[in-house]
């Protein structure tokens, strides 16, 4: 690999780690490319959704790297995981490189300041004052301590940049066979939720609302049309839904007839009104079967709406919303729970 690669990978891991490190971005091969490529800086558009996205407390998203990753960085079907591979290991050669230098100049450095404080015993037996001799003490520590902070610090950048360098091609195998899309309604799917909302309520991203979705007597559909039509139906109802999806708020397809809106920076009422909206999209829906003509005019869903409270798990989150989503459908469907105050 040219030296000026290896040069140009260096100088980028050292500005991309520090920032994936400070806002706590996940250490996948995903993600560094993206901030690899974030710090190269030869992509506006994407520094532009990175850092909107950042601002917006989506950092955190698993899933938001991603579909940047796929839309600036590289179609996931052009990656180029054997390249891939050897970048990594040019960083770490060049990465284990470093280390080795640093270490060495710190040596050299210990070996000098060894010599400046023998040299001191012989001032003060050739007639130096005591004040002389603290001055130039003084003078030699400070400039000892400013030169071991920093190179300590410098050392220990690189030893958490080898580490994660290594966790990212540990890591390789598992992120080429990630599959974040519902083959069927092209929504985000289960895997995905899990991340997403896993990786928020860790990092306590607060206010934040989960609506989970449930269509209403769609396994009749199923049996009344047959399941082509009924896939026709999720379809529909899933390119409504996302389409009423804004601010930041995601679709997933969670399993079933079942889906799930993760909406960040969103309290209770306002996610309320954005399942009320959806709610109403859906019920006017209509999807018409070619073969027979028959006409399913009748789709309806039913929501459970649930703010994330401080300290809550991703488990009680879930649990809450499903508990109100139960609650609509014992109460007749085709509505949203809880109800506005």
């Amino acid at each position: 690999m040219p030296i000026t690669l290896l040069k140009t990978a260096a100088a980028n891991l050292k500005k991309a780690v520090p920032l994936m490190l400070k806002y706590k971005i996940p250490t996948t091969p995903t993600n560094y490319a993206l901030w690899y490529a974030y710090v190269g800086e030869q992509n506006p558009a994407l520094n532009q959704e990175l850092d909107q996205a950042i601002k917006q407390n989506q950092s955190y998203s698993p899933i938001t790297s991603e579909l940047l990753f796929r839309k600036h960085v590289s179609d996931p079907a052009e990656v180029d995981v054997r390249s891939m591979r050897q970048n990594l290991d040019a960083m770490i050669v060049e990465l284990s490189q470093s280390l080795k230098d640093t270490n060495a100049d710190t040596q050299v450095f210990q070996d000098n300041i060894d010599k400046d404080f023998s040299k001191l015993s012989e001032l003060e037996t050739s007639g130096f004052s005591l004040d002389q001799i603290i001055a130039v003490v003084r003078n030699i520590v400070k400039e000892s301590s400013n030169i071991r902070s920093s190179t300590v610090s410098f050392t220990e950048q690189l030893l958490k940049a080898q580490t994660e360098i290594e966790t990212l091609k540990n890591r390789l195998a598992e992120s080429e066979k990630d599959v974040l899309f519902d083959s069927l309604t092209n929504v985000l799917n289960r895997r995905a939720f899990d991340d997403d909302f896993d990786s928020m309520i860790a990092h306590q991203q607060l206010p934040c609302s989960l609506i989970m979705i449930d269509i209403d007597h769609f396994k009749n559909f199923n049996d009344t049309f047959g399941h082509q039509l009924g896939d026709l139906v999720l379809k529909t109802v899933a390119k409504r839904v996302q389409e009423a999806c804004r601010d930041g708020a995601k679709l997933y397809r969670i399993g079933g007839e079942e889906f799930a809106i993760i909406s960040p920076n969103c309290p209770l009422r306002v996610a309320r009104q954005l399942a009320e909206g959806i709610r109403r999209a859906v019920e006017k829906l209509s999807v018409k079967d070619r073969r027979s003509d028959k006409v399913i005019d009748s789709i309806t869903a039913s929501f459970g709406v649930y703010e994330a409270k401080p300290k809550e798990s991703v488990a009680q989150v879930i649990s809450a919303a499903d508990k109100l989503l139960y609650e609509a459908k014992r109460l007749g469907r085709n509505r949203v729970m809880p109800i506005a105050n």
